[in-house]
């Protein structure tokens, strides 16, 4: 169970441990079983500046037809598939812990992206996509007039 100790002395953020915790919920509610960072697949990291995302997500062991990547409005989406782990009478596993199988994970994206403006490439294993905001999705200065 989850304990927060809420400091009145941390003003720096106050808001820090209810992010933590919907971080966590979030993760519950996803159906994994486990919490921290191997209770979403793939991992995937991304920073954002005003006009693009570049999102890099690990995918070892796979190829670019095995990935589809589809993204809509504010949600991006890898889904692939591993190949089955050797089955057998003759097979004894003393560990198995890559994943097999087909995932699917979505990331929500901080503003929309232009479909049309994505670049993905695929190199060592790592899926790098550089996604642009639209014109008409950027922020705009309203220029102030004195009376």
């Amino acid at each position: 169970m989850l304990q927060t100790i809420f400091s009145p002395l941390n003003i720096s953020d106050p808001f820090a441990d209810m992010r933590r915790q919907q971080s966590e919920m979030n993760r519950l509610f996803t159906g994994s079983r486990t919490l921290g960072p191997s209770a979403c697949y793939p991992p995937v990291n991304f920073w954002a500046g005003q006009d693009s995302i570049v999102m890099s997500i690990e995918l070892p062991g796979l190829t670019e037809q095995d990935i589809e990547l589809t993204v809509k409005d504010t949600m991006l989406s890898i889904r692939g598939t591993y190949p089955d782990s050797e089955k057998g009478d003759d097979i004894v596993w003393h560990r198995h812990e890559r994943s097999d199988g087909t995932f699917l994970r979505s990331v929500e994206l901080p503003f929309r992206v232009n479909p049309d403006q994505i670049e993905a490439r695929f190199e060592n294993g790592v899926l790098t996509v550089e996604m642009q905001r639209p014109e008409d999705d950027k922020p705009k200065r309203i220029a102030i007039k004195t009376t």
